[in-house]
């Protein structure tokens, strides 16, 4: 088993609807297509992004199963699993890995306040069924638990939790994870507006919806980063900074469907109760897309 099987831009598709309220996976594959053609290192479905909690059991295997046979072995795939409950969890993650995923991605979801000790058990169970690498994801904005840097590193004791991603929006618990987990645990940053400072700190990878709409601009970064070219990736980094805030402030899923549309591209629908942007926003991003592109064409120049 590859522990640490990503690194660079990993990308999350949209997981869109037709006018029906279905799940569109003829479209879902062809985003996905899109994003791998476009040089994403990685495949991230049912994330944030992917709008996990509003999807039934059946969409998500639907989703899984059309992504992992899309992609077709060509780059890695991290499968959102995420539930409630330890039972699902556990569900989701095996029909993962049954169905070809490298990997599996579990944020602790919370109605009821979790402690650490029913963090660490819902982890180890999960990881106790499954052979797969786990990426422990810490995001409170949407699972609504604050991971700490200690409780992490107990998950890291977990054999199979070999990843973090980090999407607090703190630049010091980065810092912290390289500095107390060395070379052999790799984070991976969840925060777009902290994409360069997350490299800066030694992250492994950015997940990101960003690819969805500026792929060239994300990958001219990491390899900006690779290069240790500090001055060519804050250039890069400060011309897609714009939009990553945008996409964040907005809504994952509202701001890259109105991205994909506004770039010619299909995006779908929304599953209620979420709803498009504005007009108003919708005028902005697009003054934001083209702005970007502009300093694109500026940089080749």
């Amino acid at each position: 088993m590859n522990h640490i099987p990503f690194k660079g831009i990993i990308a999350y598709p949209i997981t869109p609807f037709d006018r029906n309220g279905k799940v569109d996976i003829t479209l879902f594959r062809k985003l996905v297509e899109r994003l791998v053609k476009s040089g994403s290192h990685g495949i991230a479905p049912l994330g944030s992004t992917g709008v996990l909690p509003y999807l039934t059991d059946e969409e998500k295997e639907a989703v899984t199963e059309a992504t992992i046979d899309q992609v077709a072995g060509r780059v890695p795939t991290l499968v959102g699993v995420s539930n409630l409950t330890t039972e699902r969890t556990i569900y989701h993650a095996q029909f993962a890995e049954k169905s070809g995923a490298t990997a599996v991605m579990i944020i602790p979801m919370s109605y009821w306040k979790l402690t650490d000790e029913e963090i660490v058990k819902h982890y180890d169970a999960v990881a106790s069924r499954i052979s797969i690498p786990i990426m422990a994801y810490n995001n409170p904005a949407t699972g609504g638990v604050d991971m700490s840097p200690a409780l992490l590193k107990r998950l890291l004791k977990i054999p199979n939790v070999t990843m973090i991603k980090e999407s607090t929006g703190d630049i010091q618990r980065m810092h912290y994870l390289r500095q107390e987990l060395g070379e052999d645990v790799a984070f991976y940053n969840g925060s777009n507006p902290l994409a360069l400072a997350a490299f800066s700190a030694g992250a492994n990878g950015w997940c990101t919806a960003a690819p969805n709409l500026i792929p060239q601009q994300n990958l001219a970064l990491y390899n900006a980063v690779l290069d240790n070219d500090l001055q060519t990736a804050q250039q890069i980094f400060y011309q897609q900074s714009d939009l990553l805030k945008f996409i964040v402030a907005k809504g994952l899923p509202r701001a890259i469907k109105a991205g994909l549309n506004l770039l010619g591209e299909e995006g779908g629908y929304l599953r209620s109760p979420l709803q498009t942007l504005t007009d108003a926003e919708t005028a902005e991003l697009k003054s934001i897309l083209s702005a970007t592109s502009i300093s694109k064409q500026n940089a080749l120049a």
